[in-house]
Parts: C-alpha cells; structure tokens; sequence
C-alpha cells in the first residue's frame, strides 16, 4: 500500500457506501479552495465508512482505499493500516458470505471446534460473547443491507451448511440469557422478560426516565454525591469508584465533556453486557443521560462489539425513539459506533482512538481520560453495567452491592446471574443448578483469560472485591467459566496463550514480544520439553506485568500463572 493513491476508480456499489456515510463528493474545486481541512475534521468517521464498505461488497479493496482516502485526505496506508487492524475486516479477497466460528475457551470446553477442525471456508474466531449458547458463530452475508446473525449450540454439520451459503435460524428470545427471569428481587435484571425490550411505554410505565427526571432536580453535585455514598464502582474490571471518575471529568475547565460506554466486551466467558442492551435498552439510555448531566457532557458515544448485531440494532431503534419523544433532553444526544473485531479496544483510552479514526492503541496515561480523552477533552468512561446502577440509586438509595455474574461451561443453567456481594463460589455455581450430570468440578477460570484459575479447594471464596483481592484474584467482568473433569487443561493455556499473542495489538515491546515467547514456551511444555521453560515463562510473564502499558500485556500471564501453581498444570 502506497503513501498516494493509484488513479484506480471504485466500483459502484463501494463509492455507494461510502456516500453513505460520508454523504457526496464535494466538487474538486470546492476541495482545492478549501484544502482537506474539513474532510480531516471528519476523520471519526473513518470506522464507520469502512464498516459501510465491508458490509455492502464483503470487503475493503485496494481501490476502496483509496477513494476513502481522497474523501478524508488521507494517505491510503494510513487508512490500510487502520482497516487492518480490526479482524471483521476483509482485505485479501471478496468474501460475501463470512462464517466465524468461535474456538475460544468456553467454546471448545463445551465440544466445539478447534482451529484444526473448522472446514474450509470458515474463519476460527476468538469469544462471540454468546457463552451461555456454546459452542457459538456468526455469519455474515455482505449485501445492501448486509445480514448478520448468531448462533448458538453449533455443530460441525451447521458449520458446514453456513460455509455452504446457509444461514442460522432465528435467536432465542433475549430473555433466555437470564434463567432468574422473573424473580422479583432482582434490580439490574428485573425487567428481563416481562415486557418487549422496545416498548417505550411500558418502560416509562415502570418508573422510566424517573431517575433522569430526579437527577436534573438535584443537579451534578447532589447525583455525584448519591453515587460516591453507594459505593458503585466499576464493572468492567478495574473497580474504579464511578462518582469519583464523574467528580473528576465534571471538575474540569476544559469543554466540551465526553461520555463513553464501553459496550466492547470481548474478554472471553463476558456476556453481560450485551444480554443487558438486549433486554433493558432504555434503561442504558436513562443512565447515560444522568450521567453527562453529573459530568456535564454534551455528547455520549456507546461502542459496541460489532460481533453483537441484535444487541446494535435494539440498541440504535431505542435511542432514535427516545430521540424522537424528546426524552434524551436538550443538548444531549447519543451515537453508536460499533467495534470491528479488537479486543484491545475495550481498553478505555483505545477507544479513544478507534472512535476519533485510529488504530486503536492504548495511549500513555498520564494525562488521564478525565484529563484529555475523546477529541483531547475531558471523558467519563463507564461500562454498561456500572451505569445500569445509577437509576436505582438514585430512586432507592440502592447500595451498590448487587453484581451480575457470567456463568458458562459444566453448570446446568449458563447464563447471567445477578447477586448481592458476599456471596461464596459455590454457591453461585449452586444458583445455576450446580454441576451437570457426570461433572466432577476440576477448576474455576475467574475474570475471563485476563483472570485466574481456582480450584476445588477455594469454592468457599466470598465473591466480594476485598475478600477476592485479598486471595490474590480478581472478579474482572464478572466471569465465572466452570470447567470439568473432561475439560483438557493444557489446550485451555495453549488457548490462551495464542488469544493474547492474536489481540496485543504490537505498540509496546513486553507486550508484542512477551506473548509471542509466552505462547512457544506454552508450546514446548505441552510436548513435554520443560527444561528452563517453566521459569523462562515465568520470567517473561513478569517482564509483561511490570513493562506493558496497558492491562492486556499486564494480565496476560494471570491465567497460565495460576494454572501453573494453582492447579499445577505441567507438573
């Protein structure tokens, strides 16, 4: 790929897309007169554009490229370098029909297919975030308009049948995710089945937009205040206390503010967030929007895993319909953008980048997000779940102690659980109908593969921030992957091992290389070569958590550390 564009025109059907979001080409005359200063200003909407073209041919040529480049005043490598970043994006050949095929940890704990098995034509993907459904796929047929679905519980024969022009069959409700369905003493899933996601009235019949309404009433000081005496904190993995982020961001001179949801769950075994959007959508919208009138944003941006198309398309029809009813209020609005494929991107400052048009790459901090963050201005970052906690808060004086958990693998009711802090291990497994039938309980895998392993001798661990911090563990998003006598414990690490390798996105050394050394030695000790392998792993985990600049580098040897010493894989 060229610093300068070819000459080569695009196809129809890509210039199509591309005016699509970009709307038409202005005149070149206009162009030279003005310079390609107003087109850089548009650079976000570089992501968008390329989702546009991907969707309607099924993938993004050279000669697509190049046009996108001329319309930004871009360098065609630049934009190539961007588009090849994220996986969802084809650039080799034209791919109408596109099969991913999950073959991360959850999925092939439950029977599906490796790397090895997929048949030609289909693409091994990491976790869809379907792990209440493994084994799991998405299928994507390119067109005007392009369709994508999901599927769950896939077989060799449905892979075979998708690679071969099929489609799956419809989802199961959303509701299905949440075997509590119905229990009354929930509070982040108490509307989960008993009414139509969309329906707006019924929403605002049970007490929706109330705690926005309230929220306006008392003004940012009062609502921090609310949030900071609760104790909410994160949910996405840090736990960082929210109405202090919020203080923070609502503190600063500078303007305007930004407001993002993090809605880019890709840690495998996570998929709370998405059976949230599917079931509450309104109840995200009212929380963002108390949200910027705590830190005084303007805008909200919700970036969501492009792997979760029912989780965008509710999510866009509710926010056009709070839009068009007023109830987002005056001066507040709410974009979507949807990810490509890029796990690294639910780290919060690269989102950052992937929205504003970038690679998406962590930045250094400092400066901080609440400092400089989207567009270089003061930014909230908040996960899907920390900010469905604001509502009841505000309503209830509801103490933040209520978390969602996501149980998957050899329990009998996978799916997403909501409980009160202190809760033990077991008994969580216990609520999910406990082991299946033949199950003996081998391990835990705690906080996804950026977490730990437990074993049969912590069940009595008290799922709670300090009592698991204490242990040396993390609840990061909420993953709770129960694994099995049959589960092979050394496929797991070589899993793992080759997830981090595929999504360190290469900016920092220990990470670009540590994973890579990580994976071989992984390697080498699954064939039965130990010599030295073992502490070299163990060096260059610890070169990874001291040196990488962001937690993927940090945390990639949690799990294969705890497997080792825990569980003493390897042994």
């Amino acid at each position: 790929m060229d610093v300068k564009t070819r000459g080569v025109a695009p196809t129809e059907a890509e210039r199509a897309a591309v005016d699509s979001v970009l709307g038409a080409a202005p005149p070149r005359d206009l162009h030279d007169v003005v310079g390609g200063h107003t087109n850089r200003t548009r650079r976000h909407l570089l992501l968008p554009t390329l989702h546009a073209v991907n969707d309607r041919t099924g993938w993004i040529s050279h000669a697509a490229v190049d046009h996108i480049a001329e319309r930004l005043d871009l360098g065609p490598a630049e934009v190539y370098g961007i588009a090849s970043f994220y996986a969802l994006f084809q650039l080799s050949a034209p791919a109408e029909h596109q099969v991913h095929v999950c073959v991360d940890v959850t999925c092939r704990a439950n029977g599906g297919l490796t790397d090895d098995d997929l048949p030609d034509g289909a693409h091994p993907s990491p976790c869809l975030g379907l792990c209440e459904r493994a084994p799991s796929a998405f299928v994507v047929d390119a067109g005007e308009p392009a369709h994508r679905s999901v599927a769950g519980h896939v077989t060799a024969v449905d892979v075979r049948s998708w690679v071969d022009g099929g489609r799956p069959g419809p989802e199961a409700p959303p509701a299905a995710a949440v075997p509590q369905a119905g229990d009354p003493s929930l509070v982040l899933l108490r509307r989960v089945g008993r009414t139509d996601p969309l329906d707006l009235d019924a929403y605002i019949a049970d007490r929706g937009f109330e705690a926005l309404a309230l929220a306006r009433d008392l003004g940012a000081e009062a609502v921090i205040a609310a949030v900071n005496d609760s104790g909410l904190t994160g949910r996405g993995g840090a736990g960082f206390p929210t109405g202090r982020k919020w203080e923070a961001v609502r503190s600063q001179e500078a303007t305007p503010h930004h407001l993002v949801c993090n809605a880019d769950e890709s840690e495998p075994g996570t998929f709370k967030d998405r059976t949230l959007i599917e079931n509450d959508p309104y109840a995200l919208i009212e929380s963002m929007a108390i949200a910027a009138v705590a830190t005084g944003c303007d805008h909200g941006h919700v970036y969501i895993r492009g792997e979760y198309p029912r989780a965008l398309v509710t999510l866009e029809l509710a926010i056009d319909r709070c839009r068009r009813r007023g109830l987002l209020g005056d001066g507040f609005d709410i974009t979507v953008v949807r990810g490509a494929g890029a796990y690294i991107c639910g780290e919060e400052t690269a989102i950052f980048n992937s929205i504003e048009g970038y690679r998406g790459e962590p930045r250094n901090k400092p400066p901080f997000p609440f400092q400089v963050g989207l567009f270089g201005k003061p930014t909230a970052v908040n996960n899907v779940e920390t900010l469905m906690n604001v509502p009841h808060v505000l309503l209830d004086g509801h103490e933040s102690r209520h978390r969602l958990f996501c149980l998957s693998g050899a329990v009998v009711r996978p799916g997403v659980y909501e409980v009160r802090m202190g809760i033990t291990l077991w008994e969580l497994i216990e609520l999910a109908g406990g082991l299946r039938p033949g199950s003996e309980l081998r391990t835990v895998l705690l906080g996804g593969a950026a977490g730990h392993f437990v074993g049969p001798a912590d069940l009595d661990l008290v799922l709670d921030h300090d009592e698991v911090r204490d242990a040396g563990l993390t609840l990061g998003s909420g993953v709770v992957m129960v694994h099995d006598q049959h589960v092979d414990m050394v496929d797991q690490l070589r899993r793992i091992a080759a997830f981090f390798r595929d999504e360190s996105c290469g900016q920092c050394v220990p990470c670009r290389v540590g994973t890579v050394r990580q994976e071989e030695a992984i390697e080498r000790l699954a064939a039965g070569v130990t010599a030295g392998d073992l502490a070299l792993l163990r060096d260059v985990g610890q070169a990874m958590k001291d040196a990488s600049i962001c937690g993927l580098g940090q945390t990639a040897f949690n799990a294969i550390e705890s497997a080792v010493d825990r569980m003493e894989v390897f042994s």
